[in-house]
């Protein structure tokens, strides 16, 4: 009588489907040897939160602004302060707390989505759009702060941030479409729900992310984080091994002049250090970043309002809701690329940037003379779209991770972090031009649906 390989001991046939199998557990295996699940979920739902409404912003720039106004605006309102922020705030975020920093993400976040939703549809767009100057305040200074927080925790939370990061153009664009289409919610209601979302960025990291290691990290340094406001933090957290009263109080006496010289010294000796550190970054990592974002945001918000096709010939109603599933699909294909980091890298970074470039160029000839036979053609081409920019994205990140000495690794996640949403800005203005003129051009040549969507 035979018996299996397992039964009898032996080894799965190289190259067998229980081989590969086999391989692919204990690859699998290894990778989440000792991980704390508990960082995991914090890092996947912090990427989640902290993305979660800038696409649901996006995805509702249609309804927002109507077709009067260039969708860039709203990108631009979108991401502009987020980049400004990740360009400052790297050379003094770290002295703020992360448990104060996590506390004024949540407030901004939700004041903003107060006060998009709550603005009468026929009034200004003004206040909608400072609402939406308050989400991306958070959510760039969010950004810098929770991938410089991958430093203390290791490669697998720089993954799962990356994974939800992802998960957040796919929650976000999909919650859109299935309660504005599916569901039949108005606009007004979906953003009212979505402003309640980031509450669960508090639950993330006073609940459940272990905070040890970043007490830890914070001991190394020494007592000067009692200045910074960490360790009095840990010393209400109930932790015993703290310095004593005698010895904080020491360190809160007031300075000599000479040393208090000697601090600003050291200050300026570090800022001018960081922006060497900084221009190292560039050519490596930023710029790759860069052009991928410039890329596919210029077709996120300049071409696709313009990819329209015969109702007939598609599966929706109305043309309004062509813009929703592109920037699910593109959003799902973030999300699985972002996701594959602790399985598959890529380390040569322009690579794909380049090919980004092209999906650009393929779709900007499509709006102008149309030669793709059918919509679910150009739904794989923004699926393709979203692969290669989640996969720059998070390669980006890990490769600093491995490559960056670790006493440079925090303030390097959160200054090449400015990259994405430099390249989001330069696609916000490319992208109010370009749906202009190609809107124009196909109205000229008798294609007028893009003048046929009107704002909510």
């Amino acid at each position: 009588m035979s018996r299996s390989p397992a039964s009898s001991g032996l080894l799965p046939i190289p190259g067998s489907p229980s081989s590969s199998w086999a391989i692919y557990r204990a690859r699998f295996a290894s990778i989440f040897h000792n991980v704390d699940s508990s960082v995991l979920v914090a890092f996947w739902l912090f990427g989640l939160i902290n993305n979660v409404l800038y696409v649901i912003i996006l995805s509702a720039a249609q309804d927002l602004v109507g077709s009067d106004v260039p969708k860039g605006v709203v990108l631009l309102a979108d991401v502009l302060p987020s980049f400004l922020t990740k360009l400052i705030a790297p050379y003094f975020i770290h002295k703020v707390p992360y448990p104060l920093r996590i506390v004024a993400f949540v407030a901004f976040s939700s004041i903003g989505m107060f006060m998009i939703a709550l603005t009468p549809a026929d009034r200004s767009i003004g206040v909608k759009l400072a609402g939406v100057i308050f989400a991306s305040l958070s959510s760039g200074a969010g950004e810098l702060s929770f991938l410089g927080l991958t430093h203390y925790y290791g490669h697998m939370s720089l993954a799962a941030w990356g994974s939800g990061t992802g998960a957040a153009g796919l929650v976000g664009a999909g919650l859109y479409v299935m309660f504005t289409d599916w569901i039949g919610f108005s606009v007004k209601d979906s953003l009212l729900a979505s402003a309640f979302l980031p509450a669960i960025m508090l639950v993330s990291f006073f609940l459940i992310l272990p905070r040890g290691p970043l007490r830890q990290s914070q001991r190394r340094k020494g007592y000067q984080a009692v200045s910074d406001g960490e360790v009095r933090q840990e010393d209400a957290d109930g932790d015993d091994d703290l310095p004593t009263a005698d010895a904080a109080s020491s360190l809160l006496t007031p300075l000599p002049d000479s040393a208090s010289t000697a601090d600003d010294t050291d200050a300026l000796s570090k800022f001018r250090s960081n922006i060497r550190r900084a221009k190292s970054l560039f050519f490596p990592y930023m710029l790759p970043l860069l052009l991928v974002y410039v890329a596919e945001y210029t077709i996120n918000q300049g071409v696709s309002p313009t990819l329209l096709f015969p109702l007939e010939s598609t599966p929706f109603t109305e043309f309004r809701d062509f813009y929703p599933m592109y920037g699910f699909l593109y959003q799902l294909g973030v999300f699985v690329s972002r996701s594959s980091i602790a399985f598959i890298r890529i380390r040569h970074l322009y690579l794909p940037s380049l090919l980004q470039v092209g999906n650009l160029v393929l779709l900007t000839l499509h709006a102008l003379l149309p030669f793709i036979p059918s919509v679910y053609v150009v739904f794989l081409i923004v699926f393709w779209e979203g692969l290669l920019g989640g996969a720059v994205y998070v390669n980006t990140f890990a490769e600093i991770m491995e490559n960056v000495p670790a006493s440079e690794r925090e303030f390097s996640l959160g200054a090449t972090s400015v990259s994405d949403s430099g390249g989001i800005c330069i696609a916000g203005f490319l992208g109010m031009a370009v749906e202009v003129q190609l809107c124009n051009w196909q109205v000229r040549h008798g294609r007028d649906w893009c003048k046929k969507i009107q704002v909510s």
